[in-house]
């Protein structure tokens, strides 16, 4: 099993920033912001930890790059691209749907990633055990990363956001929190930080938004990463934030984004963190949690595909 990153001076310093909202207030719910998205411009959000012991394990294989694959907007690829232009090693990125340009594609080509377009069919066969076989034969000793930084190196890169919060909860004036509570996509940070919990005795519940629909699977991928991590697989809780599908927007989705950072400045986006704090605002209206609750909001980054998503949200607005 890969060691789980330490605290040491390399560790990317991530603030906690209490908010205050109007349902927060009326509810008597305090929330403070995991700031992931202050913690660089490229590798931003929960993808630097996702990354860390992946990067960490192709480097003492001596591996000649990284291989990984994603959407026209992946954060992953994104991030990927970024490190492995720091590292000075390539990276290759399969790429989901039909050849086309977005923000994101610019910078993974500014970055040196070299991109393949697997189309639609493609892409589905990411989950065969044999998926990347072929491309092996292709990019010879490089190390292939799973979707969004996934596996059980992706959430233990996560587990060290534990003792990251605890040792910052005086900035803040809390001397403990209720829950945490952040966006899922693959479920790995989620896993991540509940290993963390279970490993320190802790009974601090973690909540998981999810981006997409139940059928996307994420419940099977935490419980399968808790099992391989030989814990109990409980400590968490899914809900449904999709809002009716991955990546789909709408009008309140659009004036909440807007909302939130007039009255904060926290910067939201769409598939991920907007959703999320959305899904917590429906339960804390509707009582679940009891007044003086601490919470911990995980900022997950993500700004970067929100250049491709702002038309689509201005046209909401209007």
């Amino acid at each position: 099993m890969p060691h789980i990153p330490s605290l040491g001076p390399d560790f990317p310093d991530a603030p906690l920033q209490l908010v205050d909202l109007p349902w927060l207030h009326e509810a008597g719910v305090e929330l403070a912001i995991l700031r992931l998205d202050l913690i660089d411009p490229e590798l931003s959000g929960n993808k630097w930890f996702k990354l860390a012991c992946h990067l960490e394990a192709a480097r003492d294989a001596g591996a000649k790059g990284l291989i990984s694959l994603g959407g026209p907007h992946s954060n992953h690829l994104h991030a990927l691209a970024a490190a492995g232009r720091r590292l000075g090693m390539a990276t290759v990125g399969l790429l989901r749907g039909a050849e086309q340009t977005t923000p994101t594609i610019e910078d993974l080509q500014a970055f040196g990633m070299q991109l393949h377009w697997l189309g639609y069919g493609g892409y589905r066969a990411r989950h065969r055990a044999d998926f990347f076989d072929d491309w092996l034969q292709r990019y010879g000793g490089y190390y292939c990363v799973p979707e969004g930084g996934g596996g059980l190196p992706g959430a233990l890169g996560c587990v060290p956001l534990v003792d990251h919060v605890r040792r910052q909860l005086s900035a803040v004036g809390w001397d403990d929190y209720d829950a945490w509570w952040l966006a899922a996509g693959t479920g790995t940070t989620l896993a991540g930080l509940v290993i963390g919990e279970q490993r320190q005795g802790r009974q601090r519940r973690v909540y998981g938004s999810l981006a997409g629909p139940p059928s996307h699977g994420v419940a099977e991928n935490v419980g399968k990463l808790l099992r391989e991590a030989e814990l109990v697989d409980e400590g968490y809780r899914l809900v449904d934030g999709s809002r009716g599908g991955f990546g789909r927007f709408d009008a309140p989705l659009a004036q909440f984004i807007c909302d939130v950072e007039h009255i904060t400045g926290l910067p939201l986006e769409p598939v991920y963190t907007a959703k999320a704090m959305m899904a917590l605002r429906l339960l804390v209206r509707d009582g679940y949690f009891a007044r003086g609750a601490r919470i911990i909001f995980v900022h997950t980054g993500g700004l970067q595909g929100r250049r491709a998503a702002q038309a689509a949200l201005d046209k909401l607005l209007h």
